[in-house]
Parts: C-alpha cells; sequence; structure tokens
C-alpha cells in the first residue's frame, strides 16, 4: 500500500466513526516520516472490527479468514491488487489501557501511554502508538534485517533503548 492507499483507507474509517491507532510498519513509518513499509496495521476497537470491515468492503476488501494467525489476534483483510490490512483488535479498559485478545488466552498489552503518539503520512497528523511501544512489541520475535533497521531508527529519533544484537 502506498501513501495514497493508506489515507483512503485512514479517511474510510474516519468518516465512518471507527477509532483506530496506526500500528506496525506504517506506524514506524508515520513516526519517522518516511515510506518503508506495505501492509497496513491498525489497532481497532473489537466491537468495530465488523464494521471496519464492512466500511472497507466499499474499498474492495474483504475478510481473509485464512490468514494466520487470525482472530483472535488479527482481523486481516485483502483486496484483488494485493494490499492488506490487519486490524489488531483491542480491548480498551477504563483506565484507558488496551488489551489484545491472542491466541490461546494470552493477551497483549497496550498501555495508555503507549497510544499517545501522532505521526504523518502524506502531510497529515494520523494516531499512532508511541516508539516506545513499537519496540516492545517487536520483542516478541527475532529480528529481520529490515526490523533491525527501523527499531534503530526509532532509537536514533526517539531515544529508546535497544536489546543487544
Amino acid at each position: 500500500m502506498n501513501e495514497s492507499d493508506v489515507m483512503e483507507v485512514l479517511d474510510r474509517l474516519q468518516s465512518a466513526g471507527v477509532r483506530f491507532l496506526v500500528d506496525g510498519g506504517w506506524g514506524v513509518d508515520a513516526l519517522l516520516g518516511e515510506q518503508t513499509h506495505e501492509d497496513l496495521d491498525l489497532v481497532v476497537e473489537c466491537e468495530e472490527c465488523e464494521r471496519a470491515a464492512t466500511d472497507l468492503r466499499e474499498l474492495g476488501f474483504a475478510h481473509d479468514a485464512e490468514e494466520q494467525p487470525g482472530l483472535p489476534a488479527r482481523f486481516v483483510l485483502r483486496d484483488r491488487r494485493g494490499r492488506r490490512i490487519d486490524l489488531h483488535p483491542v480491548v480498551f479498559g477504563a483506565d484507558g489501557n488496551a488489551w489484545q485478545p491472542l491466541p490461546g488466552g494470552a493477551w497483549g498489552a497496550y498501555p495508555y501511554e503507549g497510544l499517545q503518539a501522532t505521526g504523518e503520512i502524506k502531510g497529515r497528523a494520523v494516531p499512532c502508538i508511541t516508539a516506545e511501544l513499537q519496540l516492545r512489541h517487536h520483542l516478541g520475535y527475532a529480528w529481520d534485517e529490515n526490523d533491525r533497521h527501523h527499531m534503530e531508527l526509532l532509537a536514533e529519533c526517539f531515544g529508546v533503548a535497544l536489546p543487544p544484537q
């Protein structure tokens, strides 16, 4: 997905009243102000995933129930052009923290303070997760060369501490 595709998706969700935060690769891109990723990851309230999917159907996206991991952790949408959106369903607590249901009854944490960043895509401000939360979410798996590069850029720009290589 290019910047125009991403903004088309975000505009559609915004006009439908779906609350989202840009996460994953495009979240890193938004924080850094440069495009290096293709698929779009969005944090969305569990209750709004179906509504988001319905609204995005008008742009040609459909639920890909075969993608793994799927629900409860991810609600993946694809279109015929190969564009992909990963909705990360979360439940918001009264304290502002968000919790992502994961396979096997586990939970992923999105602490309130990690949900307070604003990035930029195509010259527009977009809500996204912080550099610190990006790093925390990248700690759950081995990094490839691309991940390492992006985490180093976040460390340089935002001062986040990286684990040893």
